[in-house]
């Protein structure tokens, strides 16, 4: 997909200017003012980055660890635990007055190379029950909320209920999704406990195997709290229906739950080589997908997957530079979120 120099206009008009009393202000501030947490993940290197660190207290209210939390870094061996960097971020939030979230207990990716065989072999529940008692129990009453489960959808792979047929699946059928819920439940009873996918901002199919998912779970009397929507969206690819994505978040609403945006970033690739060409493409599609999320009242925060572009660079997918400067695309956020 290419613009056009009447496009690109257009696409610059459309992320009005935000007044000059609020570009001094984080998109934290802006966003609380609408009821709505801002955050963004980070590593650990990354806040070793002067600018960056500066940047992330002055934008986010919530910190989201990028790797930190994901099975393979945090149980590398069965018998083997390392909290040293997941301590640090949590140490790092708690310590900037910034809320954490943990992501992820349960994930068909990212795991340490000898759990799949175990699970396999032994078909445990102690292999999800005891890992979540022990990482969600060791920062119980710390975490605003877990993604619990991850991207247990899949629709292609062929099952009536749409779920993905990995190694969990497997070994317990649909099961262990409730009891890694009801795990966390236990763990950490006072986080908001989230089921968190990547499809439902785009996909008619799958935002109706979603809804179909979350309605059985709640009549199951699964402890599911929220909705994580990813928010990975493209600039140049396919675009979000904001009719049809305000309707879901509307049936998602009535089933009791809230919603969560947690790891909005926009591909540049595929579009113009002229950066602000590019840029504005970016901002055009931040919007489209965040003035409907931020004007739904059951929404309780939109996180970023990063905040700079430093550490991502060429891409341009985040509302700041490499040089920690705003990009339309805060300010299209600015605006959707204030």
């Amino acid at each position: 997909m290419s613009l056009t120099r009447r496009s690109f206009i257009a696409l610059a008009a459309s992320v009005t200017a935000i007044p000059a009393s609020a570009s001094e202000t984080g998109l934290r501030d802006l966003a609380a003012r609408k009821g709505i947490i801002y955050g963004a993940a980070a590593a650990n290197y990354e806040l070793k980055n002067a600018a960056f660190n500066s940047a992330l207290l002055r934008e986010a209210a919530m910190l989201s660890p990028e790797y930190e939390m994901k099975r393979n870094a945090l149980q590398p061996s069965a018998d083997n635990y390392d909290f040293v960097p997941a301590d640090a971020l949590v140490a790092f939030a708690q310590g900037h007055g910034l809320k954490a979230r943990g992501h992820a207990l349960v994930w068909y990716h990212s795991n340490p190379p000898w759990l799949e065989e175990a699970v396999l072999a032994t078909r445990k529940e102690t292999l999800i029950t005891d890992y979540i008692a022990k990482v969600a129990g060791r920062y119980r009453g710390r975490m605003h909320s877990w993604d619990v489960v991850n991207e247990v959808l899949k629709p292609s792979d062929g099952r009536a209920d749409s779920l993905r047929d990995d190694f969990w699946m497997k070994a317990f059928g649909p099961a262990y999704i409730d009891i890694a819920f009801h795990a966390a439940r236990a763990a950490d009873p006072n986080a908001l406990l989230v089921y968190n996918d990547w499809g439902c901002e785009l996909d008619d199919r799958f935002r109706a195997a979603t809804l179909k998912f979350l309605d059985a779970a709640i009549a199951r009397r699964v402890p599911i709290d929220a909705l994580g929507l990813q928010g990975h969206l493209s600039a140049f690819g396919p675009q979000v229906d904001q009719e049809k994505l305000r309707k879901f978040l509307d049936d998602v609403k009535s089933l009791g739950l809230r919603i969560l945006v947690t790891e909005h970033d926009v591909d540049d690739s595929g579009g113009a080589s002229d950066i602000a060409i590019r840029d504005r493409a970016v901002a055009d599609a931040s919007r489209r997908f965040l003035d409907v999320v931020a004007d739904n009242s059951a929404t309780d925060a939109v996180l970023t997957w990063g905040l700079s572009d430093l550490f991502i660079a060429p891409a341009r997918k985040l509302p700041l530079d490499s040089a920690m400067k705003r990009k339309p695309m805060w300010q299209a956020m600015a605006k959707a979120l204030s």
